[in-house]
């Protein structure tokens, strides 16, 4: 019997909520259960024979799932953010050596197509099928109450690497996933759509769009992880993890083939690389975007991965000529430009040493590379690019002069950088417009280079029609896989994509895609046959007055010519064509408005008050507490036991913008940090001993629309054991900046990037910390 202490007896009668324990003693389990779905076999399915004893009876195992016959392993490469004029292998002046001797050994597809936007491409590249189809239309973060648009990657369209396991291969991924609803992506999930939840072994990367190079948000498996100190750049973290998943595979599994998802964060914001990548490109874009462009075109029509008569469209309106610029206009665009193509040159290394590694253990010949040099073309950032969020804020005539003082920054884990939109349009080559325009060739035209040495005999030039939903089922086909007719009990959907192999062995097969519409806020294009009907929609107008342009793709493969007007009937064709297949694949309805990072969608819904407990895991900014333009405040309970005790209470952003509340010498102190400045409030007073609440408060005065950075916004205030010790007054651009998406949420420490330059990472709290309590106005 078991005796109850009077002291627990009062507690333990009282009304209390159940949380249910189980300790089970003995027998232990390690690892990683990556499906749900296996299982002892029971006795009702056992084919062996059962008697009294081990001699009279027949053992019996159930059938292993078998890989088909040689079965090659497949690795998939992707680029983020890049155009179809950066990397040399397409004709670009970045230098791409381990695609180039990809695309040497093996094909070039110079008519691919990505959907314009980050998650729709790797939902459509993963599935097999359209992104709307499969309910990515936009981002997760931007997540509508619509099919089409919901971010919930359904399970009756099974991702590759799901149909592959059940091909018997081990499967992983490396690097951005962007794939996750932004209210899952926590420690306690659900975990049906992290990279495990649709068919992946194991996983080593990111949720988010991007994340910092050098200080990465990381994820393994289902667990928030930290690296820091990090001396590594991630993209090398990557081609670590990945090679080591490779060596335990073929360790242990060596009579299983393998699949290898590799997700850079190049060539997405920040470009940030070590300076020994960036500077051997020193002076090489002096001469600048425009000779870019006419460079290019010449060598990519010398590679063959453009018609030979083709010819650049116009300057895009927003774009200056490089000749009107001036002398620090030049200097500092050049620089952009630098680390972004040690940024990509980089990336390609990171993969060579994977490529490497497969041929030192002579797998090489033996796995099919698939590498998509861009999930969309090159990004847009701004006139004058951006070195960090402050710079970004600035004033259109003083942002040149202050990122010149700051020109040794570049690349550095002290930037957050993206290149001008001058170098956007000549990365793009050639092509006009750039990513998130759904509509153009240049949001959504990229390279793919088909590698695999046992079934590619004569490397060559592929001009057939493709789209990122094709790569699944190639995949299926490529390495004989059967696609199960149910996975996890839920009856399967097929593929929307269509197969390339037809065009491994006949350069000249007639494309087998011959229909495809595209669409990201508003913004749309139907492809059939040959012809293309387009739509540039312009955000907040009406969907009923966008005027359609008509292109003859076979004869004008860049767009220069509008056919609208002289051929309405065909223009009409493929307005129907859209629509047909806008019903068909939850298209519809149209939203151009769709925002990132509200309340409402993350994990804690629209809830007034938050608690977080000492020890929880890093949450994500858009999936934690949010804090843009309201009033809110800030409560740690604490316990100071000794007048020593110091570190960070709360945490939200980093280096480049964010808020911290933490205990230094004796003192309450707040961070507000929004990259042009640190602003700290500090209690003059010295804490005292035991418990103590301590709470930051901001007042949130909403200034006329447009305002300036420096228009009045409210108040900030701290508080010690609820009297007032220190308050300033803020402005809108401290409202602006506080952790909206970089680094993330941290609970008696500071991860990541420090927002405070009083302290260093991670500054872990010494005290007792109980909880820290947000609660909105």
């Amino acid at each position: 019997m078991i005796k109850i202490d009077n002291r627990l007896r009062g507690v333990l009668m009282k009304p209390v909520r159940f949380l249910v324990v189980t300790f089970v003693l003995g027998a232990c389990h390690s690892g990683n259960v990556t499906d749900p779905a296996a299982k002892t076999p029971s006795t009702d399915e056992f084919k062996g024979k059962i008697a009294k004893t081990f001699a009279e009876s027949t053992e019996w195992w159930p059938e292993k799932k078998q890989a088909p016959k040689d079965a090659p392993n497949v690795v998939y490469f992707l680029i983020d953010d890049a155009g179809y004029g950066t990397s040399s292998a397409f004709g670009g002046l970045m230098e791409t050596p381990t695609l180039d001797s990809l695309a040497n050994h093996g094909l070039r597809y110079t008519n691919f197509h990505s959907t314009a936007i980050c998650s729709p491409t790797r939902a459509a590249l993963l599935t097999g099928r359209n992104s709307h189809s499969v309910h990515m239309g936009l981002f997760p973060v931007t997540a509508t109450g619509f099919p089409g648009y919901d971010g919930i990657l359904p399970a009756d369209k099974a991702a590759i690497p799901q149909i592959l396991r059940e091909n018997n291969y081990n499967t992983y991924a490396v690097g951005k996933y962007h794939l996750t609803p932004i209210n899952e992506i926590t420690p306690v999930g659900p975990f049906d759509r992290w990279p495990l939840g649709i068919g992946f072994d194991h996983f080593y990367g990111w949720h988010l769009g991007h994340t910092d190079q050098f200080h990465p948000n990381l994820y393994e498996d289902n667990n928030v992880i930290d690296v820091e100190p990090n001396h590594k750049h991630v993209t090398t973290l990557l081609a670590d993890k990945a090679i080591k998943y490779i060596a335990n595979q073929r360790s242990l599994a060596p009579e299983k083939p393998f699949f290898l998802y590799f997700a850079t964060g190049a060539t997405h914001s920040p470009h940030q690389v070590e300076k020994s990548w960036s500077d051997p490109y020193k002076g090489k874009f002096d001469k600048g975007w425009d000779w870019y462009r006419e460079e290019v075109l010449q060598r990519q029509k010398k590679l063959g991965v453009v018609p030979a008569n083709a010819e650049l469209p116009e300057r895009n309106p927003k774009v200056p000529a490089w000749d009107s610029l001036s002398a620090d206009e030049k200097k500092v665009y050049a620089r952009y430009m630098e680390v972004y193509a040690g940024f990509m040159t980089h990336a390609d290394h990171e993969l060579g040493r994977v490529v490497n590694y497969l041929k030192e253990i002579g797998e090489l010949d033996n796995t099919v590379i698939i590498a998509i040099v861009g999930d969309n073309g090159s990004s847009p950032s701004t006139q004058h690019g951006s070195l960090n969020p402050y710079i970004s804020g600035l004033e259109s005539d003083k942002q040149v002069a202050e990122a010149l003082k700051n020109i040794d920054k570049f690349g550095t884990e002290q930037s957050f950088s993206d290149a001008p939109y001058g170098w956007t349009q000549a990365t793009n080559t050639p092509f006009r417009q750039w990513k998130a325009d759904a509509n153009s060739e240049g949001g959504t035209h990229n390279g793919l280079i088909l590698f695999y040495p046992r079934k590619i005999k004569t490397p060559g030039i592929r001009n057939q029609y493709g789209h990122v939903n094709d790569i699944a089922p190639t995949t299926v086909e490529l390495v004989g896989a059967v696609v199960p007719e149910t996975i996890k009990g839920v009856k399967q959907k097929p593929f929307e994509g269509t197969s390339l192999v037809y065009s491994i062995d006949d350069a000249n097969a007639p494309s087998r895609h011959t229909v495809q519409y595209y669409e990201i806020k508003g913004k749309r294009a139907i492809y059939k046959d040959g012809w293309k009907a387009s739509v540039y929609h312009v955000p907040g107008t009406d969907f009923a007055q966008d005027v359609w342009e008509l292109h003859n793709l076979t004869e004008d493969f860049n767009e220069r010519h509008d056919l609208a007007a002289k051929n309405p009937e065909k223009l009409k064709e493929l307005q129907d064509a859209f629509d047909t297949e806008a019903y068909k694949y939850n298209v519809y309805p149209l939203n151009d408005g769709a925002k990132s990072g509200t309340r409402a969608r993350s994990a804690f819904g629209k809830k007034d008050k938050i608690v977080l407990y000492n020890g929880v895991d890093q949450l994500l900014n858009f999936s934690g507490p949010q804090f843009l333009e309201q009033s809110f405040a800030i409560t740690a309970d604490v316990d100071l036991s000794t007048a020593k005790d110091q570190g960070v209470l709360f945490a939200t952003g980093g280096a480049f913008d964010g808020l911290s509340l933490f205990v230094k010498d004796g003192k309450f102190q707040v961070a507000h940090n929004t990259g042009s400045k640190i602003a700290h409030l500090e209690s003059k007073q010295t804490l005292p001993a035991g418990k103590v609440k301590l709470r930051f408060e901001l007042t949130y005065v909403a200034p006329p629309e447009k305002s300036a950075n420096t228009a009045p916004a409210g108040s900030e205030a701290i508080f010690v054991n609820d009297t007032k010790v220190a308050e300033r007054e803020i402005t809108v651009a401290d409202i602006k900046y506080i952790a909206s998406y970089k680094d993330g949420i941290d609970v008696g420490a500071d991860l990541n990037s420090p927002v405070s330059d009083r302290y260093k990472v991670p500054f872990r709290f010494t005290g007792k910390l109980k909880s820290v309590t947000i609660e909105y106005k």
